[in-house]
């Protein structure tokens, strides 16, 4: 990339402030629109135009790349895709893209036969919206109303609205700033749902009775604490309502009868730190999956009448062998989702506590639990990929233990499993932890041949990186890369043990983890020296930050989506969405001076130096309310400012658009090509 362009310069503006003794200086800070989340100040903008522009110029010379690639990745695509059929209250329920489509319509017919109605027409919605997401769709027990939400902006607040099936009319309800599923009452003539406040928080669940004004809709909980959430959940069992309240470690949960939910609230378990459980309803019987006695989650039984837990009665024991991460509670049996050994397991315990675990045809796979909304099913839905084979869904028969595949993702311009091995290495970390590392490439790719090799990495919120299939990453595949992912500590991959052993004070060993992943596949040949590039996005964003401050070495390129870089401000501005709920992640560095060191001896922003980097890539949503838009702003100007190379450096904003970038099926595939065609060009492609 000769002859680039010069990028733009943000100004130096004298801010500073004072914490535990210690004084930050932050010159970029006049970045942060003091209006926000209204973005108008026009020399903001005119910097992120600015850097846009910057992003256009270095990147045109590589446009025909991107188009190949993008045409490659869209020919993975089935354009008139659909989804397997789902029963419920004599329903099949369906979406479908059109061919060219970039969002589906919603459908639905009769079981045993009839007319198919058009429920959603998604399209329709989002014609010349620059961005459009759905939330939540929920019809009513009797099918008669669609209860459904939407956002055009990326900023994730969602207005309700309620659709009559049977007229196709929208009814005078139109609820804004709502967050996640809505749910119905038994008899379908109250919807429950929740609200945001000012600070993106979920912080209200409320009632709207069909027929009365919105204006009388009725709180049924509201959470005081700026640091918990709240939520609305159904039963599989459908005759109970969850309020749901918590934050990243602890949990606590009331419930109603779905036939009154302006009933008396019964309480689970009152909130204790540390103490996270979830619970289910059915065959009678409340079961509650909680961390009391074992990081790893014990399952308990309890009644409707006596939920406390005293009266908890234990059916599977915590351990160090069996990491439980979900339940569902059916009439005849329980379907749990495990880790062991950080493969996915799906176990399914029966009424005599006898036990059996799907078993699949792969060495390492993603699996779960998918759509089964039936209170006593003969057979439940299963999703499952591996790094080779693509996105199969499976009916499992629960009698005869027999999966049958319904649906196998289509790759239309041709694709050979067969083609391509998967490995699980296991590196050892500078601690002596051994970190996975889940390997693919097309056979034929030999280590110890200096090819390239591509490395993924998250680590937070213990959200494990599971080895999933990709349509777009054989791009990278079938012109001579190897993909891993490494599974450091932070996610969960091996456990809960795991996740804490990433988090807070020991935040260093995710970062530790990916580097010396990433040593050892150099050291085992798998990737000549140098011969890395990386990526990741949010908190793995943050991941990227820290690995090119303390390791520029090692890295070809890397690619930092939505980077939570800015982490010792942000953690300390208790007016942002996030801040007080992540405290319990990341720490609390407005009281806590050793949380405010430990954040301040990583936060990537505030640990740039004067040093040569790899060539970055870094990108941002204006919207994007997880990790605001200045946060990578600031970080690339700093960047800028101080390194001592010649690498390229771009920053792109979507000036459109949130957090999980563009919203159409194609639109992110321009994106994921853009991220290619620079990797790729980093390697001399």
């Amino acid at each position: 990339m000769s002859d680039r362009p010069v990028p733009p310069v943000a100004a130096l503006k004298p801010h500073s402030y004072e914490r535990h003794g210690v004084m930050i200086e932050d010159p970029y800070h006049w970045l942060r629109d003091p209006k926000y989340p209204t973005v108008d100040d026009p020399e903001i903008l005119a910097h992120l135009e600015a850097e846009n522009a910057y992003f256009r110029a270095v990147m045109q010379p590589l446009e025909p790349l991107v188009e190949t690639l993008f045409a490659e990745m869209k020919g993975r695509i089935k354009e008139d895709d659909a989804s397997v059929p789902v029963e419920e209250n004599g329903h099949l329920y369906q979406w479908r893209f059109e061919t060219g489509a970039q969002y589906r319509k919603w459908y639905r017919r009769p079981v045993g036969g009839g007319p198919e109605e058009l429920l959603l027409d998604e399209p329709a919605l989002a014609e010349g919206k620059e961005f459009f997401k759905l939330a939540a769709f929920s019809v009513s027990p009797d099918g008669k109303l669609l209860a459904y939400s939407a956002d055009d902006s990326g900023a994730e607040r969602f207005t309700l609205h309620v659709k009559n099936l049977e007229t196709g009319a929208l009814l005078p309800v139109e609820i804004p700033e709502t967050m996640g599923q809505p749910v119905w009452s038994a008899d379908g003539r109250v919807l429950l749902y929740t609200v945001v406040n000012q600070a993106w928080r979920p912080y209200q669940i409320r009632a709207h009775v069909l027929g009365r004004p919105v204006s009388e809709d009725q709180v049924l909980y509201e959470e005081t604490d700026e640091g918990f959430r709240v939520g609305v959940a159904k039963s599989q069992s459908r005759e109970v309502i969850f309020l749901l309240t918590g934050d990243h470690v602890t949990s606590e949960v009331r419930f109603v009868p779905a036939a009154d939910p302006f009933a008396i609230q019964h309480l689970i378990a009152a909130r204790e730190p540390g103490r996270e459980y979830h619970v289910d309803h059915g065959g009678g019987a409340l079961y509650i999956r909680v961390n009391d006695t074992h990081k790893n989650f014990r399952v308990v039984r309890a009644s409707l009448t006596a939920p406390e837990p005293a009266y908890w009665v234990e059916l599977i024991a915590g351990s160090d062998q069996r990491y439980i991460r979900g339940l569902v509670a059916f009439q005849r049996f329980l379907a749990l989702e495990e880790r062991h050994n950080g493969l996915d397991q799906v176990i399914l315990r029966q009424a005599d506590g006898t036990e059996f675990a799907v078993e699949f045809p792969e060495a390492a796979y993603q699996a779960g639990i998918g759509a089964t909304p039936a209170v006593d099913p003969a057979t439940i839905r299963l999703e499952y990929s591996s790094m080779a084979t693509p996105a199969t869904t499976y009916d499992f028969d629960v009698t005869e233990r027999r999966l049958t595949v319904l649906k196998v993702q289509e790759i239309p311009s041709g694709y050979d499993p067969g083609d391509y091995a998967t490995e699980r290495l296991m590196a050892p970390a500078r601690d002596g932890a051994l970190v996975p590392i889940s390997l693919v490439y097309r056979k034929g790719w030999t280590k110890g041949r200096g090819k390239p090799l591509h490395l993924y990495g998250y680590g937070a919120y213990g959200l494990g990186m599971s080895p999933s299939f990709s349509s777009a990453r054989i791009s990278l595949l079938d012109r001579g890369f190897a993909y891993a992912i490494a599974h450091i500590r932070g996610g969960d991959e091996l456990g809960y043990g795991w996740y804490e052993a990433g988090k807070l004070d020991r935040r260093h060993n995710t970062f530790n983890d990916f580097i010396d992943a990433a040593r050892f596949l150099e050291a085992e040949g798998y990737a000549a020296p140098g011969g890395i590039s990386a990526s990741g996005g949010s908190a793995g964003g943050q991941l990227m930050g820290v690995i090119v401050n303390e390791a520029p070495e090692l890295w070809r390129a890397v690619v930092a989506h939505v980077p939570f870089v800015d982490a010792l401000n942000t953690m300390q501005d208790a007016s942002l969405p996030l801040t007080p709920p992540e405290w319990p992640e990341w720490g609390n560095p407005i009281t806590d001076r050793a949380a405010f060191e430990h954040i301040r001896s990583y936060s990537p922003y505030d640990n740039v130096e004067a040093q040569a980097y790899p060539p970055l890539m870094i990108t941002a949503g204006l919207n994007d309310p997880r990790v605001t838009y200045w946060e990578p702003a600031k970080w690339a100007a700093k960047l800028r400012a101080l390194k001592t190379d010649d690498n390229v450096l771009v920053s792109k904003t979507n000036m459109g658009a949130g957090h999980g970038g563009k919203s159409g099926r194609f639109d992110r595939l321009i994106e994921v090509a853009e991220e290619y065609a620079f990797v790729i060009d980093a390697f001399g492609g």
